[in-house]
Parts: structure tokens; sequence; C-alpha cells
């Protein structure tokens, strides 16, 4: 019985333990499928999105409130709009002229040295008509003037140095001529077809006369009377003189109508801006045009094209010959050359303000019958005038 009882007693010991590891193996099964259940597979967790672009929306399970945050939507800057440069007044641009061409041809000091000498002398005289071929006056116009103060200060007894200078501006302020017509015509005018057409003018000239920066200095006056302007790059053999233009009128606000081919058809070029001109009901269209020399019959030619294109979209105003005042006589030919093809009505004189002695005007006048109606006093974008011719010859006598 001892025995049976120790065993009995043994048995229900292993049978206690086994029952709980049993029980502990139930329960730990249990807790793991119920922790599965409350993760669920991390794998599949939506991914947070953050881009500020999106709308509001509810924050997803287990992201931060400020991973949903909305930012507000980034503008892009807009540049500020270009300044544009106000043109100088083109009114008292000419008193400029004086003390410039008295530190270039030095003609006025030349003339006041040897009018100081007192009573003139036959030796005088020649030096007073030498200084005057010297400033390019002209052989024509230098002969006529010469014969003038001699018969002026015979008649009047005295060779009065104040006396001769005071005739002598009288007989220069002559073969300026004053009363020739030095308006620049602009404006909008009526067809032929009784439509109102933008004033057209054509800029012609030979190489290196600062052809394209005399158009771009034009524009600003142009700006400065309050016109409305379009420019015509027609010079289509150098991209950088459209590009040149582009600049000029930028910066006052003018559009310039170009090709974007180089080597274009210039004539095709002109029509198109004259064309723009009329549509947006512009004032004047100035077209630039590629330098050329005068004995080049083909260049002429199609210059000649441009101007004959430029008439079906609107009657040519104005026609401007620039030339180069330091060239003096040599440039006269070339003047001569460019009116026979496009019957220039006006010239620009640029360059007045350096090596130039100023008498060029005279020349140029009297040999073209063309009046001067711009000149160039220097570098600056402001430093071009409407000719005037009494404040010319005081200029020229400074």
């Amino acid at each position: 019985m001892g025995q049976t009882g120790v065993v009995t007693d043994l048995t229900w010991i292993l049978i206690v333990v086994a029952a709980l590891v049993l029980v502990g193996l139930v329960v730990g099964a249990v807790s793991l499928t119920s922790g599965r259940r409350r993760r669920g597979p991390s794998a599949t967790l939506p991914p947070v999105d953050v881009s500020p672009y999106e709308v509001d929306q509810p924050p997803a399970e287990g992201a931060t409130a400020t991973a949903t945050a909305t930012a507000p939507p980034v503008e892009e800057a807009t540049p500020p709009a270009p300044t544009l440069e106000r043109p100088e007044p083109v009114a008292g641009r000419m008193q400029r002229l004086r003390a410039r061409l008295a530190g270039s041809g030095r003609v006025g000091q030349t003339l006041l040295s040897i009018l100081s000498r007192g009573d003139l002398t036959e030796s005088d005289w020649e030096e007073i008509e030498e200084t005057l071929l010297l400033a390019d006056v002209g052989i024509g116009p230098t002969t006529e003037l010469m014969d003038t103060l001699r018969t002026r200060t015979k008649v009047l007894g005295t060779t009065d140095p104040e006396t001769v200078r005071g005739v002598l501006r009288e007989e220069l302020l002559k073969l300026v001529d004053p009363a020739m017509d030095r308006t620049l015509h602009v404006g909008p005018v009526v067809g032929d077809d009784g439509e109102p057409h933008p004033a057209t003018v054509l800029v012609v000239g030979v190489n290196g006369t600062g052809k394209t920066t005399t158009v771009g200095k034009l524009a600003r006056v142009l700006v400065a009377e309050d016109h409305d302007v379009v420019l015509g790059a027609a010079d289509t053999f150098r991209a950088a003189a459209a590009d040149q233009l582009s600049t000029w009128g930028a910066r006052v606000g003018v559009e310039v109508v170009r090709s974007d081919r180089e080597g274009a058809d210039p004539a095709a070029v002109a029509f198109d801006a004259v064309k723009h001109g009329r549509e947006i009901g512009a004032d004047v269209v100035m077209v630039d045009t590629a330098g050329r020399l005068q004995n080049k019959a083909g260049l002429m030619d199609e210059l000649g094209k441009i101007k004959r294109v430029m008439s079906r979209q609107a009657p040519v105003r104005e026609v401007l010959l620039v030339l180069d005042a330091t060239t003096g006589q040599n440039g006269m030919r070339q003047a001569q050359v460019f009116a026979e093809v496009v019957d220039v009505t006006g010239i620009v004189l640029t360059k007045l303000d350096g090596t130039a002695k100023g008498g060029i005007v005279v020349a140029v006048q009297r040999e073209l019958g063309v009046p001067v109606k711009f000149v160039g006093l220097g570098e600056g974008p402001d430093d071009l005038a409407p000719f005037e011719p009494e404040e010319f010859v005081d200029a020229l006598l400074a």
C-alpha cells in the first residue's frame, strides 16, 4: 500500500505539470494570434503623401498631423517690367555744337586770329580763303563768299575785324540757307486708298557712316516728341545690325521688325515693317538698310527695290542719307549717286563733333539741293540734334 500510494502521488504530479505546460502553450498561442490581428502586415501600410500642392485630406492612420498639412501654392515671381529710358528733350541739343566744333576744326579761331590783325592785306584775304577751303566749304561756295566779302567791305569802306566778321556771318548763313525746309515729315498720312498710313522713313548710306546707330538715335528723337514708332531691320546681311537695332528699340519701348534668317530679302523685311506699323496704328515706320558702296550697281538697284516695295504699303515720306562729316569732299560723290537712285529728301551728318570741319554742310546742300536735317554731336544716345542754321554758323565762327 505504501508503494502504491507513492506511485499514485507521482502520477498526479506529472499530470498536473503536463496540464500546466499545455495551458501555457495554449495561452501563448492565443496571445500571438491576437497581437498579429492588432498590428496587421507592415509591408502594406500606405505611404504618407506630404505634397504641399494637394488638397487637405484626413491624416492616414499612424501619420502625424504635420505630414498632411497643405502648404500654400508657390507663385512664380513676375519679373519686373523693364525700365524704359526717357530721351532728352530735343530743344537745345544744338547748343552743344559750339564747344565741340570749336575744339575740332578751329575754323572760328583761325578766322578771328586773321581778322584781329587790323586792316586786312591781300595776304590776309588769301588766308581767309584757304581757311574756308580747309573747312570743306567747297571751291564754288568759297569763291562766292570771298567775292561777296571783298565787295561788301569795299562798299562799307572798312576792313575793321568786327565788321568783316559780321559780314562773314551773314554770308555764311545765306550759304547754309535758313529757308530750306528741315522738317522731318512724320505722322499719319492718308494714302491713295483713302486710308490712314504711318509716315515711312528710309535710311540709306555707305558702310561705316554710323547708319544703324543713327536710326536708333532718330527713334529716340521721335519718342521724345511723343510719336509711336516702329523700326525695320532691313540690314539682313549683318546679324549684329538687327541685334543692335533691337537694343536701341528696347531702351525706349519701340518695336523692331526683323527676320529670323540671316541674308533674308531686305525688301520683304521693309514691307513687313510698314505693314505692321499700319496694323498697330504707328505714326512712323523707319527702315534701316545695309551699307553699300555707291559704285556697286546691284546693291544700289536693291535699294530702289526696297523703296518701291515699301510704297505698296504706305507712301515713303522721307529718304534720309547718312553721311560721315569727317570724309569731307570725298562724301560728295556718294551723296550724288544715292540721290539719283532713291530721291534723297534730307541729310544726316554724323561725327560732326570729331575731326569734321563743318563746311561740308554748305557743300552737300549746294551739290544736292537737299537740306541737312540732323547732325551728330557725339557718341551719347541723345547726341543727335535737328540742324539749326544760326546755331551752326555761330558754332563754326566761335
